[in-house]
């Protein structure tokens, strides 16, 4: 249900982890000096083909430029990244401490993963809305942050929206046979996009006074709107007929992938014996949470009761905003977690180039940002063309159970959380790179954690929330691996979303939906599950020194790297994580 607003980015950022060296400037082996100096050539390399992620993360030299899909550029960048492939596989790590070396493997795990999407998984062969989030989300990062006065960023605006065109231009070119769900998908997005272009870009610079700016901007954003609407011609008109190809990526690409990313080594038929068993154990416990609440009910109807209770629809942004300060306040008298910053973040409907796969999420500016530091937290509030029942529908996904959950994951003591720690990451790789299984991993298991630790008084209609959407995550679990290797269909994905995971209809479409182009979106239980672990073990080992406090701080300082490299850290071993 919960889905970072950056995973828009996933198929442009580089999803691993980095590891901080400990050398100090003027004492470093050559190797250590050699890694350090190829991962700043590689960065360098990777936002020059990248520009929004650079944009994302804080560094401002290309915001003017748009990605390049062409077939050229994209043939150059894989030359690099094989090319810094062989220069990091050349350094000789003998004499370099066991941190710098992780560091170099996990950045090659890095460029393995790129690779792996440009040659082998290919959506920007296979997926129209690849190109249509990609730049509404450039322009949107431009829009919203006020890292430079709004001429300046204006004038960056103007630059990328006239680069536009030619982004469809090699879409056009690159679209091959794709499954009829990714055009399907990217068709009911285009009418928000080009509206998000039309309404909310203009509105965003309504200050600036330049005429001759202004009449510049009304160019370009025609130009761009215009592009859109021919796209979207495009992909109605001929791609979607043509669209009959397999969104499933395979076993092999499946293992390869949670390898690359998170560093994980379970084979898939273990995986799923995990996930069903955490199924299990979550809807069991379900039972015993709804029988507290009427015992004489089966659970479903107790869930469906308990929908029923959400706030109205134009009160729902004001409810998340009373649950976070009672959050936060529970956390600082129980000493959960440090949190950073006394900063709350900003509640907002979510973007409506984004509104298609997600209902909440969190958008953090990146760790170099160094004025536009606000984070966003986004809900996907009901369309209001909707009729009355399907609104209904909707905000039953938003119960107060369910909010609550949600509040814990993407602020406290969840995304947001882990954003404000991040930020003070020891590394420059801490910094730029994080894999899901941790961050979506932490996410996750704060929801649990928090009710746990006592948060709302065992209020069993707050452990039903928690459990909606374990079970909602275990249902994607399962789900990502099925369709993807071919035992599931997205139909059939739907059904189980609903009857084993508990979701009403219109978030099991979305989920569903979701699976077919994130396949790996097992990542919240598969890091729930590593941290869970990771807790017991470190209990044992600390014993009457134990502290959930010590235990959360010191995870957290870690950075978002994988749950192998923290255990080594934390615990002194490489046992395994699951």
């Amino acid at each position: 249900m919960k889905k970072r607003l950056t995973v828009i980015l996933l198929l442009l950022l580089v999803i691993c982890a980095g590891a901080p060296t400990n050398a100090r400037a003027g004492n470093q082996s050559s190797g250590v000096a050699e890694v350090n100096q190829l991962i700043d050539r590689y960065f360098d390399f990777y936002f020059r083909n990248h520009p929004t992620a650079a944009t994302a993360v804080g560094f401002h030299q290309f915001d003017g430029k748009l990605e390049d899909f062409s077939r050229q550029a994209l043939t150059s960048e894989i030359a690099g990244l094989k090319d810094f492939q062989a220069r990091f596989d050349s350094v000789v790590d003998s004499d370099m401490p066991a941190d710098a070396r992780v560091d170099r493997e996990l950045v090659r795990s890095a460029i393995k993963a790129r690779l792996l999407e440009l040659e082998s998984i290919q959506m920007w062969r296979k997926d129209p809305d690849l190109y249509t989030s990609s730049v509404s989300y450039s322009v949107f990062l431009v829009m919203k942050r006020n890292f430079a006065p709004a001429e300046e960023r204006l004038r960056a605006v103007i630059a990328r929206e006239r680069q536009i065109p030619g982004v469809f231009d090699a879409a056009r070119r690159n679209l091959e046979n794709p499954p009829r769900i990714y055009t399907e998908v990217a068709l009911q997005q285009l009418p928000d996009v080009a509206g998000f272009f039309e309404k909310d870009v203009p509105a965003a610079f309504a200050t600036v006074k330049d005429q001759k700016l202004l009449a510049d901007f009304k160019v370009s954003n025609a130009g761009a709107v215009r592009a859109l609407r021919n796209y979207e011609n495009f992909l109605r008109a001929d791609l979607l007929p043509n669209s009959k190809g397999d969104f499933r990526i395979g076993a092999e690409n499946y293992s390869k992938k949670l390898l690359y990313e998170e560093m994980v080594d379970v084979p898939i038929d273990h995986l799923l014996e995990l996930g069903y068993a955490d199924l299990r154990q979550n809807q069991d416990k379900l039972k015993a949470a709804t029988a507290k609440i009427d015992p004489s009910k089966s659970p479903r109807e107790v869930v469906q009761a308990l929908q029923k209770n959400h706030p109205p629809a134009e009160k729902l942004l004001s409810s998340f905003r009373t649950k976070l300060v009672d959050l936060r306040g529970f956390i600082e008298r129980q000493h959960i977690i440090t949190i950073p910053s006394q900063v709350m973040p900003i509640i907002e409907e979510t973007p409506a180039f984004a509104r298609a796969l997600t209902t909440a999420s969190m958008d953090t500016p990146g760790p170099y940002e160094t004025k536009a530091n606000e984070g966003i937290f986004n809900v996907t509030l009901p369309d209001t063309k909707w009729k009355r029942e399907r609104t209904e529908e909707w905000m039953q996904g938003f119960n107060h159970g369910v909010i609550t959950s949600t509040a814990i994951h993407e602020v406290f003591p969840g995304h947001y959380t882990q954003f404000l720690w991040v930020q003070k990451a020891p590394s420059k790789a801490r910094k730029l790179l994080d894999c899901g299984s941790n961050a979506e991993g932490w996410a996750h298991y704060t929801e649990q954690m928090m009710l746990d630790e006592g948060y709302g008084k065992d209020d069993p209609t707050l452990r039903v929330g928690q459990l909606q959407d374990a079970l909602l995550r275990d249902a994607r679990f399962i789900a990502g691996i099925e369709m993807h290797t071919g035992k599931m269909t997205m139909e059939q994905a739907k059904q189980f979303f609903i009857e084993q995971g508990y979701q009403v209809p219109p978030v099991a479409d979305v989920e569903a939906k979701r699976g077919t182009s994130d396949p790996t979106y097992l990542v919240y239980t598969l890091g729930k599950l590593q941290i869970m672990k990771l807790r017991d073990d470190y209990r044992k080992m600390k014993g009457d020194q134990f502290s959930l406090l010590e235990f959360h701080d010191r995870f957290m300082q870690q950075g978002a790297v994988p749950l192998k490299i923290i255990r080594k850290t934390m615990l002194g071993d490489d046992s395994p994580t699951l």
